[in-house]
């Protein structure tokens, strides 16, 4: 009996212990300090960067069309060949005897051609006077016309050889920069073998790959043109230098590649000094002026994560989270392209301390009041 109420008295007391510990109140952590700023609009010019390939706008692979060993080469590995310059001459021998002997072969069938004209113009008189049988008169116009049709084969195959003793030589299709050739002379070359390469050199083209959300934009650029004064395109050379001549806008590919989603837009650049060569991996920088619309904040108000960016505001005493679109640093601020408005208070101080929804206090936080 004793220990029943001993028991029920130790349960007693548990149960006004957890009674007394449920009654305690833990406080709310402290609102976070924080300093914000207004965003506003304002004018503001920026540049956005996008890589870019320096191309020719034209290159040409040199390739034989016949067969036969290198026997001249009229040219210096990197010099500026003009259009219709001698390049590369393949061995004439085989070729020049066929031209001669297909020349030969003319003039044997224009020599029957010309007996046979004669026999059909003997036969075609004494035929009226009735002194021959017509299947003579007959098999003199059918050989002079088969005499005719051997000329005209004859010729033809003049028109052929002479084409290969042409190809023989290799003759520069425009002016550009040749490059290192490939074969030396005496190299048994054949169809389709790559003897060198020929690029323009001024202008030269530089590709980009644009979003298509930007294809609006780059298309206004398109129609507006060249204006060295006002550049909108700019070359940053590797060297991180901007190169002396700016750029325009000479088209956007017919269609969207669905791999990517961009567009590839080609620009055309002046170089007379031979700076830009084919391949130079580089940026155009784009020059952006608002007069009215760019809504800039300060940059270290920016939060990354996993590439994506966001910026607080304060909304009501907690910190709000938004998800942005950056376009390009300008100094100490950045321009917001999406994902606030003129006049949100953005958090600029206390950042990294913040989270979506937690409680915020603008300025200094308060002294603990004295106990």
């Amino acid at each position: 009996m004793r220990n029943n109420i001993r028991l029920i008295g130790l349960v007693v007391l548990i149960m006004e212990m957890a009674s007394c510990a449920s009654k305690t109140v833990v406080p709310p952590p402290p609102p976070v300090a924080v300093g914000v700023q207004v965003a506003k609009e304002g004018s503001a010019t920026y540049f956005d960067l996008y890589p870019a390939t320096v191309t020719a706008l034209n290159q040409v692979d040199i390739k034989p069309q016949v067969s036969g060993n290198i026997t001249g080469i009229f040219f210096k590995d990197g010099q500026v060949v003009r259009k219709g310059m001698k390049l590369y001459e393949i061995d004439q021998q085989q070729y020049k005897a066929a031209y001669e002997q297909a020349i030969a072969n003319v003039h044997v069938a224009e020599a029957n051609e010309s007996k046979a004209q004669q026999d059909a113009d003997r036969y075609a008189d004494l035929a009226k006077n009735d002194a021959i049988a017509k299947q003579t008169l007959d098999h003199a116009v059918a050989d002079l016309e088969s005499s005719k049709k051997q000329v005209e084969a004859a010729k033809a195959n003049v028109n052929s050889v002479e084409t290969n003793l042409k190809y023989s030589i290799i003759n520069a299709p425009f002016e550009g920069t040749i490059g290192i050739s490939q074969v030396k002379i005496g190299t048994a070359v054949y169809q389709q073998t790559l003897l060198n390469t020929i690029s323009s050199d001024d202008p030269m083209a530089v590709d980009i790959a644009v979003d298509q959300i930007e294809i609006p934009k780059f298309s206004q650029y398109l129609d507006k043109g060249a204006n060295d004064k006002d550049s909108i395109f700019t070359l940053v050379l590797p060297d991180g230098s901007i190169y002396e001549k700016p750029g325009h806008l000479v088209l956007l590919d017919r269609a969207v590649d669905p791999q990517t989603g961009t567009i590839k837009a080609r620009l055309v650049f002046a170089n007379g000094k031979k700076m830009l060569k084919p391949g130079i991996t580089t940026n155009i920088r784009v020059k952006h002026s608002a007069s009215e619309n760019s809504l800039l904040i300060p940059y270290k108000a920016v939060v990354e994560q996993l590439g994506e960016y966001f910026v607080y505001t304060a909304n009501n005493g907690r910190a709000k989270q938004h998800k942005v679109a950056l376009g390009t640093k300008i100094n100490a601020s950045v321009v917001v392209k999406s994902g606030l408005e003129a006049g949100d208070s953005v958090i600029t101080e206390g950042v990294q301390k913040v989270r979506d929804s937690v409680a915020i206090q603008i300025g200094a936080p308060k002294p603990a009041a004295a106990k």
